[in-house]
């Protein structure tokens, strides 16, 4: 009678299967590499510029500017390999070859999207991340009162690239300072000068992309209709961006900022119901937007509501405190509140660093902490009423560590038509809403985090815009609906294209049909085209 054998089959299995594995990843890299050579500069070592799963900088280079540790976890598929051009004829050669080899790939400028669209595939796999963290180039022409900004550079840099030339001249995009510029701009850019100037995407002039076919289009060489589409239709579905122009915009040589803290027990309640009807209406040279979370109350477990009112004012305290006494004086803003600063010390302000920190820490480029998080996002167009609200402060005290920021519309905001950009979220908007869930235990109760945001999401259904219910683009949330694997249906796509883009996203799919038939640029929620 044979005896078993004592060894398992199965290790041996897995070790072939690695093998295949390793073996099939480094073929797509070589094969990768000769094709730049043959497309792109043929001396340059373009081993250099491509990091494998072998390499021990290869998850240094992944996380080092991934905002979303949710989109991290091990768990999480890996690209084949990162490149990092240096060149815009490097991008060139990327999108040439991967259409040759049939690699498809993904495209990181910030690594600030919410649900890591840049550097994960979710629904194709194998796949590469193309990473434009080498292309930071920053060229101010204040003369001209103008910049070309490469997509890899962050807002922080941007900011401080124009201070280095003038105090008076600044950009309306960016709270946050470590976003990347090429992905920021393509959802639209808010920041705290919007109701004053607009959003970054209504402030570019030009721009420089590689479209499907591997060529270098500029705004006359793209025609209107595409460079329409890349100011606010999203990243990820015409092509790359490599250069923005945009326009500066004047700044005073003082400004204020403040931030004033009222608790549910300080009337937080009515105060909130009264903001909705303020901050959109008032003076353009004004945001003030809102932070909401929990808080303890003192040394106790008993918690309570938070809310902060951060703002930026484009002038000088002494005008403000007119400005608010006339138009929102149950806030109850004193001389003592406001501090006057120079523009590029409200970004830091406004951003959260300390009152002390010099403008050179905007060159460091990166997120300054990241979280596990799930996001979702709101346009509101009446004010939530006071019942409205304390039903939101029961689901928020619940919740670990929720987050919520309202940031008001109006101003310049509602000059613009819906359609003068693919972003229509305009006229008779109030504020926008980002709700998050944060959390720093990994996946152990992600499950319980991200069910907690759908119900409070559900819960603000009756209190928010609808038909459709509006969402940011640059907020993703998979949660509307995603793309197949490179078979994308315009009905399945409309479930989230209208909510970003409303009307907007059917011109956005003709333009896609047109200039990217093949589907080249694609993701989860990328423009689909429609079938030829």
């Amino acid at each position: 009678m044979a005896m078993a054998s004592p060894f398992s089959p199965f290790p041996i299995l897995v070790l072939i299967l690695l093998s295949v594995s390793f073996q099939a990843s480094a073929s797509i890299q070589e094969s990768f590499v000769q094709c730049l050579n043959f497309n792109s500069d043929r001396k340059f070592p373009f081993h250099t510029t491509i990091y494998t799963p072998n390499d021990a900088s290869f998850t240094i280079i992944l996380n080092s500017t991934a905002q979303n540790l949710r989109c991290l976890l091990p768990s999480a598929p890996k690209p084949e390999f990162i490149f990092t051009p240096f060149h815009d004829s490097h991008v060139q050669g990327a999108v040439i070859c991967s259409k040759k080899l049939g690699i498809h790939f993904r495209v990181r400028s910030g690594g600030h999207d919410y649900e890591g669209i840049s550097y994960v595939s979710e629904i194709e796999t194998p796949f590469i991340v193309v990473d434009l963290v080498k292309l930071r180039g920053i060229n101010i022409d204040i003369k001209s009162n103008t910049a070309w900004v490469q997509a890899g550079a962050t807002m922080g840099e941007v900011f401080y690239r124009i201070y280095e030339k003038s105090s008076v001249h600044g950009f309306p995009a960016g709270l946050c300072t470590s976003l990347g510029v090429g992905g920021h701009i393509t959802g639209g850019a808010y920041g705290t000068m919007m109701r004053k100037y607009g959003l970054g995407a209504d402030n570019v002039l030009d721009a420089q992309i590689v479209d499907a076919n591997g060529r270098i289009l500029d705004r006359e060489t793209m025609e209107e209709d595409l460079f329409w589409a890349i100011r606010g239709g999203g990243g990820g579905s015409f092509g790359i961006l490599l250069w923005w122009k945009i326009q500066l915009v004047p700044v005073p040589p003082t400004v204020t900022v403040f931030t004033v803290t009222k608790t549910l027990e300080q009337g937080a309640t009515k105060l909130l119901h009264r903001w909705q009807e303020v901050a959109p209406y008032i003076d353009e040279n004004l945001f003030i937007r809102v932070i909401i979370q929990p808080s303890s109350v003192g040394n106790k477990t008993q918690r309570t509501i938070i809310t902060s009112y951060n703002a930026l004012y484009l002038g000088e305290a002494r005008r403000l405190l007119q400005v608010m006494k006339t138009s929102f004086p149950e806030l109850g803003l004193t001389r003592k509140d406001c501090q006057e600063t120079s523009w590029i010390k409200s970004v830091l302000s406004i951003a959260g660093f300390p009152s002390d920190t010099p403008p050179e820490v905007l060159l460091k480029g990166k997120p300054t902490s990241k979280y596990f998080f799930k996001a979702k996002s709101d346009i509101v167009r009446e004010p939530i009423p006071e019942t409205g609200l304390e039903g939101l402060w029961q689901r928020l005290l619940i919740e670990d560590n929720p987050m919520m920021f309202w940031n008001p519309y109006g101003g310049r905001m509602s000059q613009f038509s819906e359609s003068d950009i693919p972003f229509p979220h305009r006229n008779g908007t109030l504020y926008k809403i980002l709700y998050l869930s944060i959390w720093q235990d990994g996946d152990k109760n992600a499950a319980k985090h991200i069910d907690w945001i759908r119900k409070l999401y559900n819960y603000m259904t009756p209190y928010v815009s609808n038909f459709p219910r509006e969402a940011y683009v640059n907020y993703r949330d998979l949660d509307l609906g995603i793309n197949s694997k490179n078979s994308t249906s315009y009905i399945q796509a409309s479930t989230w294209g209208y909510r970003y883009f409303k009307d907007n996203f059917n011109r956005l799919v003709k333009i896609k049909t047109k200039v990217d038939p093949e589907n080249v640029f694609r993701h989860e929620q990328s423009i689909p085209p429609l079938p030829i």
